[in-house]
């Protein structure tokens, strides 16, 4: 009986299957993202990812340019800045007459751009304050991504936002919110419910409901209207002890 002969393993053809599985392999990384992006907006009925976004680099780019724009910084930190510092002061202000944010409290504001919001909580009395934004603006605002901060767990008494709808990830947005709060710490949220927001915008909110799912580990405080430069709803919630 003849013995059938096995051919030698050939480099070539292996190099040949390789390039040919890499167009394979790459719609399957962006087929995982894709469902990653909407697992949140699946899973939260009322809150909305934008499609779009092929890659989290992709996303971030896009936010950069908007945060790198001259033309936006030059009117952030001129006609804009007073403006802002007065709004953010009579926000803050109410904060402290409710008892939810007080001198003695550190406080964070994500997404403070130039830091407008971060010079309104020391001028009302908060001077531990800080920003993060993607592009620092010292001595107000350092870097960070608001997916991930670069803070200890519970280091911040009061948390500030107005840039949930940037967020790609509204769970790890909250999640990284929460992490850091200490127990009992407060979280105000400047959304829009009643109108869409930017063009930079990554999701798109319909109520608060989606916001009370994703705050698992805390209470919801209470609900109002505000005016905040095309934000709609202010809503607070108090970290669970």
């Amino acid at each position: 009986m003849k013995a059938t002969q096995t051919k030698p393993f050939s480099p070539k053809c292996f190099i040949a299957t390789l390039f040919l599985s890499i167009p394979f392999l790459f719609f399957l990384s962006q087929q995982s993202f894709t469902t990653t992006t909407t697992t949140t907006s699946n899973a939260t009925p009322g809150l909305k990812i934008r499609p779009g976004y092929t890659s989290y680099d992709t996303y971030i780019k896009k936010q950069l340019n908007k945060t790198l724009n001259p033309k936006l910084r030059e009117l952030w930190k001129t006609r804009d800045w007073d403006r802002k510092i007065n709004v953010f002061t009579s926000f803050y202000n109410d904060l402290k007459s409710e008892k939810l944010l007080k001198n003695e409290s550190k406080a964070l504001s994500i997404g403070a751009r130039m830091g407008q919001e971060v010079e309104a909580l020391k001028r009302v009395g908060v001077s531990d304050s800080i920003g993060i934004d993607l592009v620092p603006s010292p001595p107000l605002v350092m870097k960070g991504d608001f997916h991930h901060q670069p803070f200890d767990d519970e280091t911040f008494d009061f948390e500030f936002s107005n840039v949930f709808d940037h967020a790609l990830y509204p769970d790890k947005f909250v999640g990284e919110i929460e992490r850091t709060l200490k127990v009992g710490g407060i979280c105000v949220l400047h959304v829009a419910i009643s109108r869409r927001s930017d063009k930079y915008s990554a999701n798109d909110l319909y109520s608060i409901e989606p916001l009370k799912k994703l705050f698992k580990r805390s209470e919801f405080v209470r609900v109002r209207k505000v005016d905040g430069f095309g934000l709609d709803t202010e809503v607070v919630f108090r970290k669970k002890r």
